[in-house]
């Protein structure tokens, strides 16, 4: 599973975008992934975008529907905008772009947060 791995609200949560979260998300904003992405590219995603992406990744990455409706009311709305859009912004970049084998250094830097395990050689 493609995730993103962050520090939000109490601790260390996983996030995903399975086809099941995209299809949500595409169902309550009205638009494609493609033009989701694209709002978050222009830097033009609205508001209830930016907290449905975090909702639904918490979801993907297994945090209960009501748990990750909790984590978002308390963390995600009351903190400045460009904060939840980076978390955001990652979540989907993951599931857009793949993740990077990330190196453990720069994971220990606090530098990558996403990885994947390397495919089989």
């Amino acid at each position: 599973m493609i995730e993103h791995r962050a520090f939000f609200g109490d601790g260390e949560k996983t996030f995903a975008l399975p086809a099941e979260q995209i299809l949500e998300l595409e169902r309550i904003t009205g638009a494609t992934i493609g033009a989701v992405w694209s709002q978050f590219m222009a830097l033009q995603p609205g508001f209830a975008n930016i907290m449905a992406v975090i909702r639904l990744g918490l979801i993907g990455g297994g945090t209960s529907p009501k748990e990750a409706a909790a984590l978002v009311d308390a963390y995600a709305k009351p903190t400045p905008i460009m904060e939840s859009f980076q978390l955001a912004f990652d979540i989907l970049a993951a599931r857009w772009n793949g993740n990077t084998v990330a190196d453990a250094d720069q994971i220990a830097a606090g530098n990558i947060t996403a990885t994947k395990e390397a495919a089989p050689e």
